[in-house]
């Protein structure tokens, strides 16, 4: 048996390893439905209409269709709910968070001038909660596939003096080179009877064989992905609205993940296989990014408004920590032998990298019935050829990128349906929300699907809104990027309740 192993260092940071994936770069390029509760009522349908501080973040020129300042500000309560299935065991969890997703300010200034086409124009600035991470998964299965072909993976190929740690420490290890030395520090694999170190640098198995290997993953997430948009609009007679945002990102994302794997297959008299085997990640996800809109909205008729916006790639520059460890019991099922522990103690700070995501085209109608309601429709094309990560002439992320452009669509389609009907002071309102899935496949992440529904009453100078929100999406959650590929399938329920208060001044 190997003995305890436990590295007592300081956090270091240093260069040379990776541990992004494809993941990360569509979580961080999926934007929900947020802001005001008008605004998540109607689905989002917005973008020929403004007058919504959330409608900015749509359409920039929609801030001039204000008729007063404004200032408002939106709470919400977030319910995610995934039910998992892995290898037919069904399984599900949920999570619940209250935030205060929305803030923002618009200031509309008149010209006085009767001389001068350009009627008025405006300044806003707006925050909103653009994606919330909060969310729990547990997915628990029999698998034929161990853990132990991750580490294998990792290993083979490699020098057995990088694998036990003989020639580095383990901070100067690169990310393949770390899993495999956690893997063999745990006694999960070892180098085969026939290792050479020329010619056969090979691995093996210390996990018990023959299937039916009972495995459990759960993953705690928390965060957001928040921005910042400063606007600026004008108008042109009663014809012509034109805006610009810069927006400023904020990515601070926590994932605590915890993968274990039982079996009884170890019978015999051999008592240094492995029969239970337990492996920790903890990431940590933090940065800014920013992006630019451009916006106009078009009054042919009065009845009738016309839009398209345009949103840039959001240029991203993130830093990633992960802590690891891994422990393994090996013996017979009593458990009676000492764990094998693989724990640095040790947080790897990776070199600050960057991410582009995609880019959006958003083209919009809708029709206003006098003072009695309207009905909107938005359509968005979302430009997945964008999605990259760079340094792009560094091996790695040109692997990764490769990836991305394999298997993502060229372009995503998206489009909004809202409605709103006044009775006297007050409004109601519904929308539908459909969302490319963003893989040719559209299994990995499936299509969305969203309804809502909401009601409002204006006090006058004071306004009160509610909104409800509900999407579906399924998606295949794979454990690992390669030896253990197996995946659940995940289907993921969110519902959303949304309250707003809103002064004019």
């Amino acid at each position: 048996m190997k003995k305890y192993i436990s590295l007592f260092v300081i956090t270091l940071c240093f260069s040379g390893i990776q541990a992004q994936d494809a993941s990360d770069a569509y979580r961080y390029s999926q934007d929900n439905i947020s802001g005001t509760a008008r605004f998540r009522a109607m689905s989002g349908a917005f973008g020929a209409l403004g007058g919504d501080l959330s409608a900015i973040n749509l359409n920039p020129a929609g801030s001039v269709v204000f008729a007063n300042n404004q200032i408002a500000f939106s709470g919400s309560n977030f319910n995610t709910k995934n039910k998992s299935n892995y290898f037919g065991k069904q399984t599900s969890e949920s999570n619940n968070s209250l935030d205060l997703n929305q803030a923002g300010a618009v200031f509309v200034f008149e010209n006085n001038h009767e001389n001068n086409d350009w009627k008025k124009f405006s300044i806003a600035i707006n925050y909103e909660n653009t994606n919330n991470f909060d969310n729990s998964l547990f997915s628990a299965g029999t698998n034929n596939n161990s853990i132990d072909n991750y580490f294998l993976n990792n290993a083979n190929g490699l020098k057995l003096s990088i694998v036990n740690g003989t020639d580095y420490y383990y901070d100067e290890l690169t990310f393949r080179e770390q899993q495999a030395y956690l893997g063999y520090k745990a006694f999960v694999i070892n180098e085969s009877a026939t290792y050479n170190d020329v010619t056969n640098r090979s691995y093996i198995s210390l996990v018990a064989p023959g299937g039916n290997y009972y495995q459990t993953n759960s993953t705690e997430a928390t965060g957001y992905n928040g921005k910042v948009t400063f606007n600026a609009a004008t108008q042109y007679k009663d014809i012509l609205m034109l805006g610009i945002n810069l927006n400023t990102h904020f990515i601070d994302y926590k994932r605590s993940n915890r993968f274990t794997e039982s079996n009884n297959n170890n019978t015999s008299a051999i008592n240094d296989l492995v029969n239970r085997i337990a492996f920790n990640n903890d990431l940590y996800t933090y940065g800014s990014g920013f992006s630019l809109q451009l916006g106009a909205i078009v009054k042919p008729i009065k009845e009738i408004r016309l839009g398209l916006a345009y949103q840039s790639p959001t240029w991203y520059k993130l830093t990633d920590e992960l802590t690891q460890s891994l422990s393994a019991i090996s013996g017979n099922t009593a458990g009676n032998l000492p764990e094998d522990v693989a724990n640095p103690n040790l947080t790897i700070i990776y070199p600050a990298y960057k991410l582009q995501n995609p880019s959006k085209l958003t083209g919009s109608f809708a029709y206003i019935f006098g003072k009695r309601g309207l009905i909107s429709f938005d359509y968005s094309l979302k430009n997945y050829s964008n999605l990259a990560f760079s340094p792009k002439n560094d091996d790695y992320f040109q692997s990764i990128n490769n990836s991305l452009s394999k298997y993502s669509r060229e372009h995503a389609s998206e489009y909004s349906i809202g409605g709103e009907y006044k009775i006297k002071q007050f409004s109601l309102r519904g929308g539908y929300h459909f969302e490319q899935s963003p893989y040719k496949n559209a299994t990995t992440i499936g299509n969305l699907t969203s309804y809502s529904g909401g009601i409002g009453y204006n006090f006058g100078n004071t306004k009160l809104d509610l909104a409800y929100s509900n999407s579906k999406r399924d998606s295949n959650q794979q454990f690992f990027n390669q030896g253990l590929t197996d995946a659940a399938k995940i289907n993921t329920i969110k519902n959303n309740v949304t309250l707003t208060l809103a002064f004019e001044l």
